[in-house]
């Protein structure tokens, strides 16, 4: 009815009059209900999401790679047990290195509530039947270096695998000129560690080369990634004569976290 008026009034002064009359009581009922209308309630906040819940062992044994997952290696959670038991007595000459040793040998890093491991080795490439002897030789000699990696999935409460990937990260930065470890009487040194080649995977990663001092003087080349997925943490510490960073291992092991 107020619109009506409005665009009526240029038909006469009294209409316009009306039309005024209108809108003011229209206005005046309109602050009225505006008034009695009682103000609404301050939304209230979503609750917060439960913080994450750790696995136990069993559990995490349950999110590492298997044979089925790689079927282009040799998969043995044996042998990463075995390791595991043997290094847990293992020091390290600088406290700040702690956290690399501890992820190196398969133990639990900072929190974890729960952790898996396993080993992968490639597949070696036999020879032909027909080979000569120097090609028989080179192959077994390949299979000896090939690369072997010890995967661990560590599980935490809360942030405790974000606290524990930014551990990581922070010991390779103070360990960068090299640190070394002493397990059962013999002792492994480390001459550096350096950024690695990179890694995209998970909610976020990082990769390291650790150059460690052979006994006959020679040097090897050992890769160390990290990945974090959710509240998992997944090491892989990559060794051998002429080792690799293990990239089907990487991602298999990632895609398995989901």
């Amino acid at each position: 009815m107020r619109s009506t008026l409005i665009r009526r009034s240029v038909l006469s002064a009294s209409a316009v009059s009306l039309a005024l009359l209108a809108t003011a009581c229209g206005t005046d009922k309109a602050d009225t209900k505006a008034d009695a209308k009682p103000s609404a309630p301050a939304s209230s906040q979503a609750p917060a999401a439960p913080a994450a819940k750790g696995k136990t062992d069993a559990e995490a044994t349950a999110l590492v790679v298997t044979q089925a997952d790689l079927p282009d290696q040799i998969v043995s959670a044996e042998g990463a047990a075995k390791a595991a038991t043997e290094s847990a007595g293992a020091t390290v000459d600088k406290a700040e290195c702690k956290p690399l040793m501890q992820a190196q040998s398969g133990q639990k890093v900072g929190t974890a509530t729960g952790i898996g491991r396993t080993t992968t080795k490639a597949k070696p490439k036999e020879a032909a039947a027909d080979a000569s002897p120097e090609d028989k030789l080179k192959a077994g000699l390949e299979a000896l270096g090939a690369t072997q990696t010890l995967v661990s999935v560590g599980s935490y409460d809360a942030k405790g695998a974000e606290e524990a990937f930014a551990a990581l990260k922070t010991a390779a930065a103070a360990c960068a000129g090299g640190y070394t470890v002493t397990e059962g009487g013999e002792k492994v040194k480390y001459l550096d560690v350096k950024p690695g080649a990179a890694v995209t995977a998970g909610d976020e990663a990082a990769a390291f080369t650790l150059t460690m001092d052979l006994d006959d003087g020679e040097k090897s080349a050992n890769h160390f990634v990290i990945v974090r997925k959710g509240n998992a943490l997944a090491t892989f510490y990559a060794f051998g004569v002429t080792a690799e960073q293990p990239k089907t291992v990487i991602d298999a092991q990632v895609k398995k976290l989901g």
